[in-house]
């Protein structure tokens, strides 16, 4: 079998560990080291349904406003901008400036290169920081920050998750707007906060690869007027 060669490697800020970009022939993979993969380039049936599923959501929005919270791969980005008018615009949020420079760069093969598309902005900053500066700006927000509220790289990510970091998400939100989060796995306590906030919730479980692979759930929270 081919063997893993390995591209770059890049700090978490916060003491998150060290993420590596490695290759094997076509296909890619970021892992942190002694926690293993966190993405891989043949898997990500769950990231495009997460913008897939937000964007019908918006079909009556002419000129959306989303943010994007971790770049990853690029496939939620890519995802989204292929169900998007020419009149959207998309922040991306993303902590590490490495993982913006592999999607410009080899992961951008994989996507049609999103980032090239003047409908987006990229902002290389904690999704938090973004989250908080914006009050009712985005349509929809879109997490897909560390492996969901249960983190793997970051104990900074825990406060998204939480109730002040989910009422800071309401407030950006614009009326009827759309919080949707992607997670490796339910969790009834972060179902339970999104309510509390005062979000009704959607459950969608989906397959990580077609109808093949692990299920991942997302929430779809929506805002009132």
């Amino acid at each position: 079998m081919t063997p893993w060669i390995l591209l770059d490697s890049a700090q978490v800020p916060g003491n998150g560990g060290e993420l590596r970009l490695y290759q094997r022939n076509d296909e890619f993979s970021i892992k942190i080291v002694g926690r293993g993969e966190l993405m891989n380039s043949r898997v990500h049936g769950s990231e495009d349904a997460l913008a897939e599923h937000t964007c019908a959501r918006l079909a009556n929005c002419a000129q959306p406003r989303l943010l994007i919270g971790g770049l990853g791969m690029g496939f939620t980005l890519a995802a989204a901008l292929q169900h998007l008018g020419n009149q959207a615009q998309v922040v991306v949020a993303e902590l590490v400036p490495a993982v913006v420079a592999w999607n410009k760069g080899p992961l951008g093969e994989h996507t049609g290169h999103p980032l090239r598309d003047p409908r987006v902005t990229v902002n290389e900053r904690d999704v938090a920081r973004v989250l908080v500066a914006g009050e009712q700006t985005y349509d929809a927000i879109l997490l897909d920050v560390d492996n969901g509220p249960e983190g793997l790289t970051r104990k900074e990510n825990d406060w998204l998750y939480s109730i002040n970091g989910l009422t800071e998400a309401y407030a950006a939100l614009r009326p009827k707007g759309v919080l949707a989060v992607w997670s490796a796995g339910p969790d009834k306590h972060f179902l339970q906060r999104l309510r509390k906030t005062g979000f009704e919730v959607d459950e969608v479980h989906v397959r990580a690869h077609g109808s093949k692979g692990a299920r991942h759930t997302i929430w779809f929270a929506s805002r009132g007027v």
